[in-house]
């Protein structure tokens, strides 16, 4: 696997915490990756990630600040080896947009779980919660897409 494109709705809270986190893991492992993400729609288009999801990844040494939101194309589609997006209706809009290499986040080591979006919860909690969610399937999806690739240490 060459690239991976991370998928939510809107471009500025989930999916950019996936590629932020990612990026560091792919660097931290000496992992050769493209890496990018994107949203279904199309209303954040340019804006930077918001607040909280920038606070809860500089609070764990990662850099999304000059990240911007983008709305996923079809051309997408034959540029990434994988899309993955963070919950079900990420994953129903993609494939009914065409994409075929689709897998849902949660399942790497969650059971299948929906990132949920950090906007129903009541706080920056949410943000914390989401961006261990987060991590954690990351972990999971290298571990067993870049298999050789792996130093337990870097976890």
């Amino acid at each position: 696997m060459n690239s991976v494109l991370f998928v939510c709705l809107g471009n500025i809270c989930r999916s950019p915490l996936a590629e932020g986190i990612a990026k560091k893991v792919a660097d931290d492992r000496g992992i050769d990756v493209v890496i990018d993400s994107a949203g279904t729609g199309d209303w954040h288009i340019g804006e930077p990630p918001c607040a909280h999801s920038i606070k809860v990844a500089q609070l764990h040494g990662v850099d999304i600040s000059q990240l911007r939101a983008r709305k996923v194309t079809t051309e997408d589609f034959e540029q990434f080896d994988l899309i993955v997006g963070l919950d079900e209706s990420n994953i129903k809009n993609l494939k009914k947009m065409g994409a075929r290499n689709v897998a849902k986040l949660g399942d790497f080591g969650y059971n299948g779980e929906d990132v949920p979006d950090p906007y129903f919860f009541n706080n920056f909690d949410g943000f914390e919660s989401i961006y261990y969610m987060i991590e954690s399937c990351i972990y999971e999806l290298f571990d067993l897409k870049f298999k050789g690739s792996v130093d337990e240490n870097s976890k």
